[in-house]
């Protein structure tokens, strides 16, 4: 490195020292190797098969903190990348899908606790003084019978239908559209508007279970002799 910037050529008080530039090069070479270690954020989905928001997400989903701030993004530790996805592997998780999951779940109960969300630091309605005595009582819970049939109609629409080439239904029985933006366009409307009203229909079902019972139906999307089978 002393060669290269010509050192031994210049007056010697114009000289760098030869032992701080051989230090110099040393650190240097291991900043490099260092850095070697690490990766941005539009390289993630070489280790986790996920696009660019994924640093974004495994850190508020997972915990991920073997991560460095670099400016406006982050650097991430490729071992520790490379393990999450091994892990990610093993227990046959599709990151993308599993992010297109949890915002989709979000979507779903922002709908449903909507009505809760007042404005802060403004009144958030104008109640005229002259209405008073409007009220009613509760409507009486739906029998959980009534319910269940619901979604044995629906489970067994499911099968009817061969849905399961369009829907996937996750670990709380939240059910979603299989999505490709490239295919999209060639999906058959029918079966399109069919799948998003049976997957709104099974939410709305499961939901409504789980208010009256605490608990959701268990729906594994297999038919009983196929688990046989199996």
């Amino acid at each position: 490195m002393a060669q290269l910037v010509g050192t031994a050529d210049q007056p010697e008080q114009e000289q760098f020292s030869k032992d701080a530039l051989a230090k110099a090069s040393k650190l240097f070479l291991k900043m490099a190797a260092q850095r070697g270690e690490w990766v941005k954020e539009d390289e993630l989905g070489k280790y986790i098969k996920a696009d660019w928001r994924a640093g974004s997400f495994i850190r508020s989903e997972f915990g991920f903190n073997a991560c460095i701030k670099d400016g406006r993004s982050h650097l991430y530790n490729k071992k520790a990348l490379q393990k999450l996805g091994q892990e990610l592997k093993a227990r046959n998780i599709d990151l993308s899908r599993y992010m297109e999951y949890r915002r989709s779940e979000t979507e779903f109960q922002k709908k449903v606790s909507a009505n809760k969300k007042l404005t802060k630091n403004k009144h958030p309605y104008e109640l005229p003084s002259d209405i008073k005595d409007i009220t009613t009582s509760p409507p009486p819970t739906p029998d959980v019978a009534l319910v269940k049939a619901d979604l044995k109609r629906l489970k067994d629409e499911f099968f009817q239908f061969k849905m399961s080439e369009y829907i996937d239904i996750y670990r709380d029985n939240h059910a979603m559209v299989k999505f490709v933006y490239y295919f999209e366009k060639y999906l058959d409307p029918q079966i399109k508007r069919r799948c998003k009203k049976w997957c709104d229909d099974f939410n709305y079902a499961n939901h409504a279970l789980e208010l009256i019972t605490k608990k959701k139906e268990v729906f594994v999307p297999v038919k009983e002799e196929d688990m046989i089978q199996l």
